[in-house]
C-alpha cells in the first residue's frame, strides 16, 4: 500500500465501521481527490466496498471488506506508533511506509529497489533521506571497496515491525 492516504482510510473505516466520503475526508485530513485515489486503490484491491444498501448513489458509504476488517486494526496501530514516534508526517508519505516494512532485514539501496517494484530512484532516495532525518532508519557506509552503504530500522523505529508485518500478511 504505497498510497499516502490508503493506512489512514482504513484505519478511519475500521474506527467508524463505515463511513460516507465527506465524513473519511474530514476524518483524515485529506482532500478530496486524494481520498478518491486511495479509496479507488482500496476497492481495487478488495480492501473495501461501498456499501450497497445505504442512502443516496450520489453519497455512498464505504465500507470494509473481510480481507479490509483484517487489516484495518493493524493499520490503525501503525498510525499510532508513527505518532508515538513523532514522524506521523513522514511516516505517512508515499513510500514511506513500504520503505519501514522492506527494511525489516538491512538493504542496499539496489536491494531495497529490487523488493519495491514500481519506486523510483528518486523516490527512494527522497523517503530514506526524510526517514533517517527523522531517526528511524540508519544508513551506514561501510569501509569496503568499493564503499557499500545498507540501511536499516533504528532501534526506536523497531515498534513499527508488529504492525507493518500484520498489514504484510493480510495485504
Amino acid at each position: 500500500m504505497h498510497n499516502r492516504w490508503a493506512v489512514p482510510v482504513l484505519a478511519e473505516l475500521d474506527r467508524t465501521g463505515g463511513t460516507r466520503f465527506v465524513t473519511l475526508c474530514h476524518g483524515t485530513g485529506a482532500g478530496g481527490e486524494s481520498i478518491r485515489r486511495a479509496l479507488a486503490g482500496l476497492i481495487e484491491r478488495g480492501l473495501v466496498a461501498r456499501n450497497p444498501g445505504y442512502g443516496h448513489p450520489l453519497r455512498p458509504e464505504y465500507v470494509l471488506t473481510p480481507a479490509g476488517a483484517a487489516v484495518a486494526p493493524a493499520c490503525a496501530a501503525l498510525l499510532e506508533e508513527l505518532r508515538s514516534l513523532g514522524i506521523g508526517d513522514i511516516g505517512l508519505n508515499k513510500w514511506s511506509i513500504p520503505v519501514l516494512a522492506a527494511l525489516a532485514v538491512d538493504r542496499r539501496f539496489s536491494e531495497l529497489r529490487s523488493a519495491l517494484p514500481g519506486v523510483s530512484p528518486r523516490a527512494l532516495t527522497l523517503a530514506l533521506k526524510g526517514l533517517a532525518e527523522a531517526g528511524v532508519v540508519e544508513r551506514t557506509v561501510l569501509a569496503s571497496y568499493p564503499p557499500r552503504t545498507v540501511y536499516r530500522l533504528a532501534d526506536r523505529a523497531r515498534s513499527l515491525t508488529p504492525a507493518l508485518e500484520r498489514i504484510a500478511e493480510a495485504a
